[in-house]
């Protein structure tokens, strides 16, 4: 019968032995994992802050083509001035899409590693299971 039981605790031994190589191996991976979604967030996050300056840039261009067509129409009211507001205004309408397109790359929900997330809270119930069934 003592045979029987160094059987059984080595056995146990050895899976939690298993076990512990198996978690640890699951966290590199998922280490792994959230520094690569990082680098995928950081990504967006750059691009949306380039969007952020290329539109207020295109925004701050408009304005000035938009205050010069109204000089300019003050100054003599004929068809160029006209022509000058219509570019100022597609200008301005072009720059206020890129911002809004920037702000809503930059929002926290869309910097946050989702699939990381749910990856670990799996592991995690994957462990408690497991250690609840030996």
């Amino acid at each position: 019968m003592e045979k029987n039981t160094y059987r059984e605790e080595r056995s146990v031994a050895g899976l939690f032995s298993e076990l512990t190589r198996e978690m640890s191996s699951l966290v590199r991976h998922e280490v792994a994992l959230a520094k690569a979604e990082m680098s995928e967030k950081a990504h967006q996050a750059t691009t949306g802050v380039t969007s952020l300056a290329v539109g207020g840039m295109v925004t701050f261009a408009s304005i000035l083509v938009l205050l010069f067509s109204a000089v300019y129409a003050l100054a003599q009211v004929v068809e160029l001035w006209l022509a000058a507001l219509i570019v100022g205004l597609i200008v301005l309408v072009v720059g206020v899409v890129m911002l809004q397109k920037g702000r809503s790359n930059l929002k926290a929900k869309n910097l946050v590693p989702h699939r990381t997330m749910k990856t670990m809270r799996e592991d995690k119930s994957f462990a408690k299971d497991h250690i609840r069934s030996t």
